[in-house]
């Protein structure tokens, strides 16, 4: 399998991230999806780790500015990196490719679920995933707040 170019080192990727998010809930998801995304390439794509963690990473780039329009996710990098992340918001825009890579399935079932239990450990005393059980996260299904 061929070596895949994101265009831009991790660093250029942290500060892109960072210049396009505020709100350090975004930050933090973006490096938890990046580290899911790793763990995922040692398994099924060792030599692309890199590039599956900076597609982890960006995966909600510019969140905050188009949370309102998803569709716009996400015009930076390689081509390649771009068709990765703008697959996890096909859902909302049947013109974006639709998750067809082992990498794109991956990033869009992570995405959810790291975001999902981001959300629960946030809302715990001790905002830790720790000491969090799934007990608690099917707990949060059954309130309607959550």
């Amino acid at each position: 399998m061929a070596t895949l170019e994101a265009g831009l080192t991790r660093d250029e990727a942290f500060a892109l991230l960072q210049e396009h998010n505020k709100d350090p809930f975004h930050i933090e998801h973006g490096e938890t999806v990046e580290q899911t995304m790793r763990y995922f390439a040692r398994e099924f794509d060792p030599e692309n780790e890199e590039f599956w963690g900076i597609v982890g990473l960006l995966h909600d780039l510019d969140w905050e500015e188009h949370d309102d329009e998803p569709e716009l996710h996400t015009i930076y990098g390689s081509p390649e990196l771009i068709r990765a992340i703008q697959s996890h918001t096909s859902d909302f825009n049947p013109e974006l490719p639709k998750p067809e890579l082992q990498m794109e399935k991956i990033l869009f079932a992570s995405e959810e679920l790291t975001g999902l239990i981001g959300a629960a450990v946030v809302m715990r005393p001790s905002k830790s995933v720790m000491d969090f059980e799934v007990k608690s996260l099917k707990k949060k299904f059954k309130d309607k707040r959550f």
